[in-house]
């Protein structure tokens, strides 16, 4: 398979275990970090909380964690931010296993959590080009796309809806923080070194500002991390929210059911990696990207009228096979069109952006969906992504874009 060629290069497939086995970490996180918040208090606005801290953490050191992961050697940064992560989920295992775990301490430890994430992935972004070669960008990036749903949506849910049923959310989070240090470990061992700005002076607001003249220079870069930030904003706070509220209040699905929710999101996603990978990503690569975003947040209107369990995991596998089909190709464009040097800055203000208004969603959810109605927040979870992505793909032209810079490795004709 096309998909697995990738895997011919050591550090990629390094890189790639490591990340396997970190989001399979991660997939659990999602189940035990729901079910204990509600454990603590049955309540959409405790678990608001939680996502808001988490998501503000991640925020206030996005832009840090760019200029870090551009100026300094990639591979570390990301070991030293795995640390931290496994230190902060090993923590929150110790107070829930000891029964002590309340609402203040989950916030703060998100807050540390978030922050951790704010370092590794824009140095995991601007490292990916440095371990596969140029022609084999949109095979690795679904294979990234493959593994991170199959793990992080997948598996990882199912997995840690058992282990929180069997043996309770704080042995599921000291499982999560394990993952951690297999990924630094992993990491450790690459052969690669980036140090593509050690010549320059550092200057944090002049290297931020040449970030920034490039993600304004290309429509396709600043239309889309709009698109994100606005869509996020809509659906973002009840996918993380509502939806595990609603199989355990409405559903009566458990932990279980959540997990099942999820993993066939993640069945969808694999599924689009798949195809993509072996198809190649579609000429008119732009249009198709937005059109997959456009109709994947309908599963969200599914998600206000459902009433059984199997109904929810047929929306679910539509989302994420149209939300990962678009990623692919936003991947791939991450890794082709941004010059070396900027890839840590890019990346970083690509998830600044993106994710800024996220906590304003968390903040939002809980009490909208008492004001208007936890099915109302659906709806329009569902429906304003839609609008505005059609709305971001005409005004910046980006059917003319596509034209203009043919994507490598894209097939001849779009399916």
């Amino acid at each position: 398979m096309k998909l697995l060629q990738p895997l011919r290069e050591r550090d990629f497939a390094l890189l790639w275990t490591g990340m396997t086995v970190s989001l399979l970490g991660d997939g659990i996180f999602i189940v035990a970090e729901a079910w204990q918040v509600y454990d603590i208090h049955n309540d959409p606005v405790a678990l608001s909380l939680v996502g808001l801290a988490w998501t503000g953490g991640m925020t206030a050191f996005l832009l840090t964690g760019g200029i870090i992961s551009d100026r300094l050697e990639r591979r570390r940064v990301m070991i030293a931010a795995d640390i931290v992560r496994a230190l902060v989920v090993g923590v929150t295992a110790v107070l829930s296993l000891a029964g002590v775990l309340q609402i203040w301490h989950l916030v703060l430890l998100a807050v540390l959590y978030g922050s951790g994430e704010a370092f590794f992935g824009p140095a995991f972004g601007a490292l990916i080009p440095d371990v596969v070669a140029p022609h084999q960008l949109v095979e690795a990036n679904s294979l990234d796309q493959l593994v991170r749903q199959a793990c992080e949506r997948l598996l990882g849910p199912a997995v840690g809806g058992f282990l929180v049923a069997a043996i309770g959310a704080g042995g599921a989070f000291l499982v999560d923080a394990g993952t951690f240090v297999v990924s630094a470990l992993c990491i450790w061992g690459l052969r690669v070194r980036s140090l593509p700005n050690a010549d320059i002076e550092p200057s944090a607001r002049r290297e931020l500002r040449e970030g920034a003249r490039f993600v304004r220079s290309q429509p396709w870069l600043w239309a889309t991390v709009i698109a994100a930030s606005l869509s996020l904003l809509a659906f973002m706070g009840p996918l993380e929210v509502l939806l595990p509220f609603v199989v355990r209040n409405d559903l009566e699905a458990g932990a279980g059911g959540y997990g099942a929710v999820l993993a066939a999101a993640g069945a969808g996603s694999v599924l689009a990696s798949l195809v993509v990978s072996q198809r190649g990503a579609p000429r008119r690569y732009l249009t198709f990207m937005y059109g997959m975003w456009t109709v994947s947040t309908l599963a969200f209107v599914g998600y206000a009228v459902g009433t059984a369990l199997w109904q929810f995991m047929a929306f679910a596998v539509f989302f994420g096979a149209c939300e990962t089909a678009g990623m692919v190709v936003w991947g791939t464009l991450m890794s082709s069109r941004v010059p070396p040097g900027l890839r840590g800055r890019v990346h970083s203000l690509d998830w600044f952006i993106s994710i800024g208004l996220v906590p304003v969603s968390f903040a939002l959810t809980g009490p909208l969906s008492k004001g208007i109605g936890v099915d109302a927040t659906l709806v329009l979870a569902g429906v304003l992504p839609m609008i505005v992505c059609v709305v971001l793909y005409v005004v910046a032209n980006l059917r003319r874009d596509e034209d203009l810079h043919p994507l490598l490795g894209a097939a001849a004709v779009s399916p």
